[in-house]
């Protein structure tokens, strides 16, 4: 009994041992995780305009309610070094590291939102009074609601992109230009219970990039290897529809002209179409 007792208590102590750093910080698991936070983005080449000789904008959703697009979702609140998309954007605009532009009027990146209140603003997110029902008198009173985000209505990511053939290698590529959180909200006041959406504010990619490039997200086949979310927009490890392409009448959307079932015959028309341009190039 007294050998059970005496290694019982040297495995609790080399445990205990193992799970500090010299720092005598505890770790969460059974090494210290410092890769993916001091990754920095991947080189990616410049590309020559003379070597361009077709390019496509093209405009999708992603939808983080699909299974493969749920780490852009989860988790709602940080859990093991993990955050969603939405609070590391957040979280960029409100430190000053990226910049918000204005989607009301365009995806240009032209207008900044000057300031964190300017997000809260397009979010919806201000103070309101309105009046409630006490539930321990029974009486009516006034009550102001802070108007904090809500980023669990973030269900949606617009992703500019532009496709374009690099003469130089011979090869069809494409590269993000600006990511855009899409809220799905009720209405204050609307009877019909009506999900509406908006567009919230866009963001560069190319200048989140090296925040995104620190974030790390989460991995289905191995906790050892995970990823970043610059690394899953590179491999375009998500899953998305075309809602958009670059066109005369002004740009506009699919569901501009169709809805239904033949939007969604239209979104896959255009994404075929760019697929089979690089296949047409070549005789087999």
């Amino acid at each position: 009994m007294k050998k059970f007792v005496f290694s019982f208590l040297i495995t609790a102590l080399v445990f205990v041992v193992w799970s500090k750093n010299s720092d005598g910080q505890i770790i969460n698991g059974a090494y210290k995780r410092t890769d993916t936070y001091q990754k920095k983005p991947m080189i990616i080449p410049m590309v020559r305009e003379a070597d361009v000789f077709w390019s496509q904008m093209i405009w999708r959703i992603i939808d983080v309610r699909e299974k493969i697009n749920q780490p852009l979702f989860y988790p709602t609140k940080s859990v093991d070094g993990l955050q969603s998309l939405i609070e590391i954007l957040l979280e960029g605009i409100r430190n000053q590291t990226i910049t918000a532009y204005d989607a009301r009027n365009d995806d240009d990146f032209k207008i900044p939102l000057s300031n964190f209140n300017e997000v809260k603003v397009s979010f919806g997110a201000v103070p309101t009074t309105k009046e409630v029902t006490n539930f321990d008198t029974g009486e009516k009173e006034m009550r102001t609601d802070s108007g904090e985000i809500r980023m669990n209505e973030v269900k949606q990511f617009m992703i500019k992109e532009e496709w374009y053939f690099d003469k130089q290698n011979s090869r069809l590529q494409v590269r993000i230009v600006g990511i855009c959180p899409i809220q799905e909200y009720l209405r204050d006041g609307d009877p019909s219970g009506q999900v509406q959406r908006r567009k919230v504010f866009w963001v560069y990619y190319p200048e989140a990039r090296e925040l995104l490039a620190k974030s790390p997200v989460f991995n289905f086949q191995n906790d050892a290897r995970r990823m970043t979310y610059d690394d899953l927009f590179l491999r375009r490890y998500f899953n998305s529809y075309i809602v958009q392409e670059s066109n005369v009448f002004n740009n506009r959307a699919i569901n501009q002209y169709l809805s239904g079932k033949s939007a969604m015959l239209e979104s896959k028309k255009i994404e075929d179409k760019i697929f089979n341009f690089e296949q047409d190039l070549w005789e087999y």
